[in-house]
């Protein structure tokens, strides 16, 4: 146990199935054990969950990612928290490194659901205090959490290694569309003041994980582009930028993404789209047959360490809102 925690013996980090990986190095970051804990499928798809050790009085930190499939991995931290709850945690913290259903986060259209505000009643309701997470798709869902929300940042982390790798002149920060104009101007900031382009898309309601890239707003001719978003699910969006972009007269082109989701079939459009390096996190594991040759996957692990010894020791979060780790 870390001296850091000192006579403080209560906080306990817990992990659900979906990516071990990165509980085991978040764990290492705050020299914390992950409790152990029985955790199994019944045959009809059940879940069942049971602590090893008394979690009474201690101050939880319940740490699960959602990948594929999101729902099953969804309802155990539900599950782990309710257990937690039931067994007298003083305060649960619910860490979700990649927010579910993030992108439903309002109505498009009439009759259709919020699920992003969903999640957070049912975060709450299973017993969370607290959430943790990293660069949620857009800002109110924080909102949505009748409760502390610590939304956090990869961008400082990612923008260094772009620095670190690539230097900041002729250097040029696109978003793949204009919603996610202001978060380029941060980066921009973070990489000495670079200039910004956007690529102006079209997508149709109907047909999910379906857009159209049609051309670029600014001029990146000569520069090396640094393609932003917060999550790469399919890869059409982002590929179809990349094509974009040198058509544009793009040197090269980087992708940076905090979310790699690498559905079917993003490995393929990504490795074969042009891009010099897609840099990524593993806020979501990224199993073998999802990787590539010019992937290069970042640990969010510091950051969350970070944050949930800020968050024990009721220090400060807000130093910690760069995202360096």
């Amino acid at each position: 146990m870390s001296d850091w925690i000192d006579n403080q013996k209560n906080l306990m980090l817990f992990s659900g199935r979906a990516h071990p990986e990165l509980a085991q190095e978040v764990s290492a970051a705050l020299g914390v054990e992950v409790t152990p804990q029985t955790a199994r499928d019944f045959a009809n798809g059940e879940i069942f969950v049971r602590f090893e050790q008394s979690v009474r009085g201690c101050d939880a930190f319940v740490l699960q990612s959602h990948p594929a499939p999101l729902n099953k991995w969804l309802m155990e931290q539900l599950i782990m928290i309710d257990a937690l709850k039931r067994g007298s945690a003083k305060r649960i913290t619910a860490v979700l490194p990649f927010y579910p259903y993030a992108r439903q986060d309002k109505k498009h259209r009439g009759r259709e659901p919020i699920s992003a505000r969903l999640i957070a009643d049912l975060l709450k309701t299973a017993g969370a205090d607290r959430i943790i997470t990293v660069d949620l798709h857009t800002d109110q869902i924080q909102g949505y959490f009748d409760g502390p929300v610590d939304h956090m940042h990869a961008q400082g982390q990612l923008a260094d290694y772009v620095r670190e790798n690539y230097g900041t002149e002729n250097t040029c920060v696109v978003s793949p569309d204009a919603g996610r104009v202001k978060v380029a101007e941060k980066w921009a900031d973070a990489l000495d003041g670079s200039p910004l382009a956007f690529v102006h898309k079209t997508r149709d309601p109907n047909v999910p994980n379906q857009v159209k890239s049609n051309r670029v707003v600014g001029d990146v001719e000569g520069m090396t582009c640094v393609l932003i978003d917060d999550m790469i699910d399919t890869g059409g969006t982002i590929a179809g930028a990349v094509q974009v972009l040198k058509a544009a007269g793009a040197k090269d082109v980087i992708i940076a993404t905090t979310h790699g989701v690498f559905s079917d079939p993003a490995a393929e459009r990504l490795a074969n789209c042009g891009a010099r390096e897609v840099i990524a996190t593993n806020t979501l594991p990224i199993p073998p047959e999802k990787q590539f040759d010019n992937l290069t996957v970042l640990s969010i692990a510091p950051l969350l360490a970070r944050t949930i010894r800020e968050v024990f020791l009721n220090g400060s979060v807000t130093s910690l809102f760069n995202g360096s780790a």
